[in-house]
């Protein structure tokens, strides 16, 4: 494995997989089903909805948060059970303040095995906007509530927007988590060393996001699915290194009935495939350090 410097977290050095890493039986590919499960602080409102006209500057958005609140509303029970008709565990990124406000969905999720991942405390908390303080006590917090009401320490952070503080690694490392998603430079995993000890990074690709797929790019779900068979068929063909394709479903948008089939189409799939790994991100990073740590 080669070391270089991080050129985004501060004082920080990357080792990257060598070339021979393989996934569990070999197999050269791994899937990670992915669920967002979101909330917005009190007063505050997404800043994506379904609308394309601007309000005024300063008006708060009701139909923006309506629509967000969908996915607490109704689309984590569609997509949970979903995945459970497979099988299949997902990861689940889960703000903080969903803790307070649905226990019982966290604990519903512990009880099915599906992992649950910090998403810091709410959607509107983005870690790079904070000091170095602030988003300690945002890790600490969110961390907390959601070991409260779930009987489990989460042990993957991915912050809102995927965009952390400079500072991110090195704290969550001091808040003992094992892994972090908030990365982009890689689609396979790499271990990030700091002053204080070391994290497994797993990229979140974004490839097979439904949230960019249909809110920024106007994709149909059918198109979410052939874009994801031809993904699959290429790299499986293609790629001779190991890789991470992440298939993720945001609980407000393809939580609905015309995105959840689709999601589940792509589950379906590779549950009935042995020509893949299909993982939790704890999994993953456990399988990281345990064969290339």
């Amino acid at each position: 494995m080669s070391a270089e410097l991080d050129f985004v977290a501060r004082d920080t050095r990357v080792t990257r997989l060598d070339t021979a890493f393989r996934w569990p039986g070999g197999r050269h590919v791994a899937v990670i089903l992915n669920l967002a499960y979101e909330a917005w602080s009190d007063g505050k409102a997404p800043g994506v909805g379904p609308m394309g006209n601007p309000l005024p500057a300063g008006a708060f958005d009701t139909n923006a948060l309506s629509w967000g609140h969908y996915g607490v509303a109704r689309g984590i029970d569609r997509l949970l059970r979903n995945l459970g008709r497979h099988k299949a565990r997902a990861s689940v990124m889960t703000s903080g303040v969903l803790a307070e406000r649905t226990p019982a969905v966290l604990k519903r999720m512990v009880d099915e095995g599906h992992e649950i991942v910090a998403h810091a405390w709410a959607q509107d908390v983005i870690p790079a906007t904070l000091t170095v303080e602030q988003a300690k006590a945002d890790i600490d917090k969110t961390t907390q509530a959601i070991e409260s009401v779930s009987g489990k320490r989460p042990v993957g952070w991915i912050s809102p927007r995927g965009t952390p503080s400079r500072d991110g690694s090195r704290l969550l490392i001091e808040a003992g988590y094992l892994w972090q998603g908030d990365v982009f430079d890689d689609e396979r995993p790499y271990i990030q060393t700091c002053e204080n000890g070391r994290i497994v990074a797993i990229p979140l690709t974004m490839e097979i996001n439904d949230l960019p797929h249909a809110m920024r790019f106007g994709r149909s779900p059918r198109d979410f699915v052939t874009m994801f068979d031809d993904l699959l068929a290429n790299v499986l063909a293609s790629e001779d290194q190991a890789l991470v394709i992440d298939v993720t479903a945001h609980c407000h948008v393809f939580g609905r009935p015309s995105g959840a089939w689709a999601y589940e189409a792509i589950v379906k799939t590779v549950m009935e495939r042995d020509d893949v790994y299909v993982a939790t991100r704890e999994e993953i990073a456990d399988h990281v350090l345990k064969t290339a740590g």
